[in-house]
């Protein structure tokens, strides 16, 4: 952090937020630069009268931009904004968790853009009045495009009058210094080598003179050109703004359009799900019906043994019922012989009885 912090650098107001960038191959996507949020906070310079947004992951910068007063944070949603930084040639955007954090961002960064407008305008005040002609103190004149003119200057001209370098070129400076001498070169020798070394310091302060100008020169030029790039950065930034901002638009509409088509694609999801819980239940209903014909089959199959089965049975019943009254006749006829040989041999036992008693008496009565 002290990396960044020098000097009388503070921290004014702190907030919570992820951090993106917009990807610098195509301009349009955002690139998270922090995997969860992270502190995003004001800071002010008192020294430089400079206010910076400064982030950090752990020890690396993920944000350090100088506000200036060009930028604009837009709101693009309830918790996204966003801000564009030439220096950084980036666009940075904040996520919040909140409206209110957003609204809150926002008020500061109107507030801190205002302050460093005034800042500038001030500095311009000062470095105007630095650089405007004063009769009081001619030794102290600057400019921001001129070195200082120092009295030495002043007296080149031979007067104490307001000068700066681009009404002195150094011919007229000579020939000024030289005019009034002339009649008094040919009065002594002594005059004559004073005026020689006073000769060769204003030739040596000309010559000085001269590359002062031209190195000014040469920074006008420059500073023109930076301000012709910087214009043309600002062009280019206002451009970038309104495309974002009609990029904007029509995420809006994307975004609403998404949400109807995500609305769309939950139902069809449900649907699709109940299709399928339905053709789960119907395979399953194809499964137990094949199942059930199996069982259909495999049980006709054995109703037509058991009819086979029933058939050779009652067959053998037939037969056994046919033996059965076969043997029932053969019964009464054996009955009938039996209860005939039961009669005959009543009438032999009856017969063999009566031999006995005779064959007894016969014993008796012999």
């Amino acid at each position: 952090m002290t990396k960044f912090l020098k000097g009388q650098e503070q921290p004014i107001y702190s907030t919570r937020a992820h951090v993106f960038q917009i990807d610098p191959n195509t301009k349009k996507n955002w690139m998270p630069t922090s995997k969860h949020a992270v502190t995003v906070s004001y800071f002010y310079d008192s020294t430089r009268n400079v206010y910076r947004i400064i982030s950090l992951d752990g020890s690396k910068a993920i944000i350090n931009s100088t506000i200036t007063p060009n930028m604009t944070f837009t709101k693009t949603s309830h918790k996204f904004g966003q801000w564009a930084d030439s220096r950084a040639n980036t666009v940075y955007g904040l996520g919040f968790s909140s409206e209110h954090h957003l609204a809150k961002f926002a008020e500061k960064f109107a507030e801190y853009k205002e302050a460093a407008r005034m800042a500038k305008e001030k500095s311009l005040e000062k470095m105007e009045l630095a650089s405007s002609p004063s009769q009081e103190s001619p030794a102290d004149i600057h400019s921001p495009l001129t070195p200082p003119v120092t009295a030495d200057l002043c007296r080149i001209n031979g007067t104490g009058d307001d000068v700066t370098l681009s009404d002195v070129s150094p011919n007229s400076m000579l020939q000024s210094d030289l005019s009034p001498t002339t009649p008094t070169l040919a009065h002594s020798p002594a005059t004559n080598k004073h005026w020689e070394a006073e000769l060769a310091a204003l030739k040596s302060n000309n010559a000085k003179l001269t590359a002062a100008l031209l190195e000014s020169t040469a920074n006008v030029k420059q500073w023109k050109q930076q301000l012709a790039a910087y214009q043309d950065e600002a062009e280019r930034l206002h451009k970038r703004v309104s495309e974002l901002e009609s990029q904007s638009s029509q995420t809006n509409v994307i975004k609403s359009q998404k949400t109807e088509l995500n609305q769309t694609i939950e139902e069809l999801e449900c649907t699709l799900k109940a299709k399928e819980e339905e053709m789960v239940r119907l395979k399953e209903e194809v499964e137990n019906a094949k199942q059930l014909q199996t069982q259909k089959d495999e049980l006709t199959k054995k109703l037509e043994d058991t009819d086979l089965r029933n058939k050779e049975l009652e067959e053998q019943l037939a037969d056994l019922e046919q033996r059965l009254e076969s043997s029932q006749v053969d019964q009464e006829s054996l009955r009938k012989n039996l209860k005939t040989l039961l009669e005959i041999l009543d009438g032999k036992i009856f017969e063999l009885t009566e031999l006995r008693d005779n064959l007894a008496k016969l014993i008796e009565d012999s």
